[in-house]
């Protein structure tokens, strides 16, 4: 349990706070196709696709991914290569697999159904407690301890403008208690679509969090190459040898005005997306 929030050393009252909160919720809410459901596995996936990808590449892939994979068993069910393929362009592909997986003992610990407590929800792969609480809020619209980037935004801006380095430890407190015992949806709404608007008018006020860190740069990066690497695989589903993906990556970073890559790197790429489950090799194939 958070402990009680100091309102006396925040720069506005509490129910100064709620009403202007309340009041940009309404002015500026966002109609996104996974708000206002009671599928907890919709809003699941839209939470683990949200995670360090823009909302409005998310409103693409999400509608897309539901109509392919409607339902936990759905997921459960298809292979790992098409889940691969139709999260291609989100990026971070491993967090297609933990939601795979999770769906996976979801189906076989749950009867299809994701729990519907947080210490539960905790347990499944690629979980933390701000996508538990995510669900918790959406999903079953109850209270919780929800902290993304445009809530610690809110937070920041309204409560501690002049501050730096603030935990989510000294922010939990005031989230909780501003959380309502009922409508913790339509709250969190408010909170995320403030928060969203705040950085288009005063910067990030995120970046006084101590938890904030700057995305790497994705051109040329070992990220790119992964997600280079990964594309070859799914598009030979009979497989594609190790030579060969070498030839098209180092094709791909000439035209970049790269070097080649070092043999060393590119087989601990490769190590790694197949100790992570991407694809597997059988003799000098690379198979999704």
């Amino acid at each position: 349990m958070a402990a009680s929030p100091d309102w006396s050393a925040c720069a506005c009252t509490r129910e100064a706070f709620v009403a202007l909160v309340r009041h940009q919720g309404e002015n500026l809410y966002r109609d996104l196709p996974w708000r206002n459901i009671d599928d907890a596995y919709g809003v699941l996936v839209s939470e683990v696709m949200l995670q360090q990808t823009q909302v409005v590449r998310v409103q693409r892939y999400w509608q897309r991914w539901m109509s392919l994979f409607p339902t936990v068993d759905a997921l459960v069910a298809a292979d790992t290569a098409t889940v691969l393929e139709t999260w291609q362009g989100l990026g971070y592909n491993r967090r297609a697999l933990a939601l795979k997986r999770a769906c996976e003992q979801c189906s076989a610990e749950f009867g299809g159904r994701l729990p519907q407590e947080a210490e539960e929800l905790v347990r499944l792969p690629g979980i933390g407690p701000a996508t538990a609480a995510g669900v918790i809020a959406f999903a079953y619209n109850r209270p919780s301890v929800y902290i993304e980037t445009n809530v610690r935004s809110v937070f920041l801006h309204e409560l501690f403008p002049d501050a730096q380095d603030v935990s989510d430890k000294q922010l939990a407190p005031y989230v909780a208690d501003t959380c309502p015992d009922e409508g913790a949806r339509s709250w969190y709404y408010a909170l995320l679509d403030y928060g969203a608007h705040l950085k288009t008018q005063v910067g990030n006020p995120s970046r006084r969090s101590s938890h904030y860190a700057r995305q790497s740069a994705f051109e040329g990066s070992r990220r790119e190459k992964r997600s280079f690497i990964l594309k070859c695989v799914l598009a030979a589903p009979d497989g594609i040898s190790c030579a060969e993906v070498r030839r098209l990556l180092d094709a791909h970073e000439h035209e970049a005005a790269r070097d080649a890559v070092a043999p060393e790197l590119f087989d601990s790429i490769v190590a790694d997306l197949q100790a992570e489950g991407f694809f597997h090799l059988v003799g000098d194939l690379l198979i999704p």
